[in-house]
């Protein structure tokens, strides 16, 4: 790692067919709401956000994930929303993601006992489509886009003067189940 620290996260990352379908509804969704379309390179689903870290604590969580045991699932995200708050124009799910639930638990269950700080809030699960959205958005997809989740990542945030730039650092597979 070049520098002294890193801004990471733990993510779901969509592979290429599905992130290049996320990306014509992030531009769709984006205009409906006057935001900024997330790139397409840049759209995933974070697990758990954890700010500045050192090279060594990088390496930590590399380790840490490591042990981190889930099966694949798959996700239907089927409900496009927002954050007035924030100017967030998202993607989730209408119904609970058990599967997801329950990886995101055991990841922030291990962070935690490893001595890492995560918010405190409940977990909503979200994928951002748009920022700086202007007007509320919420609606159902008429079909559910379906994700089969085959493994998470560390990623890297790179803060831009235009937009910030995601890169993975690591990946885990998921068990076959």
């Amino acid at each position: 790692m070049a520098s002294a620290s890193a801004r990471v996260f733990f993510a779901l990352w969509p592979d290429g067919a599905l992130r290049t379908a996320l990306a014509e509804l992030a531009r769709e969704v984006a205009q409906e709401a006057h935001g900024r379309a997330t790139t397409q390179e840049n759209l995933h689903l974070t697990l758990a956000f954890l700010g500045d870290q050192s090279a060594r604590q990088v390496r930590a969580l590399k380790a840490l994930a490591g042990a981190v045991a889930s099966h694949r699932f798959q996700l239907a995200l089927d409900e496009i929303g927002s954050f007035a708050r924030t100017g967030i124009a998202w993607l989730g799910a209408s119904a609970p993601q058990l599967a997801l639930v329950s990886l995101q638990s055991r990841l922030a269950l291990a962070l935690r006992e490893a001595g890492f700080s995560l918010d405190e809030r409940p977990y909503a699960p979200h994928l951002t489509l748009a920022r700086r959205a202007g007007a509320p958005v919420r609606r159902a997809l008429a079909r559910p886009i379906l994700w089969n989740v085959n493994s998470f990542v560390l990623a890297a945030s790179n803060l831009g003067r235009e937009r910030p730039i995601y890169r993975v650092l690591a990946e885990w597979a998921l068990d076959p189940g």
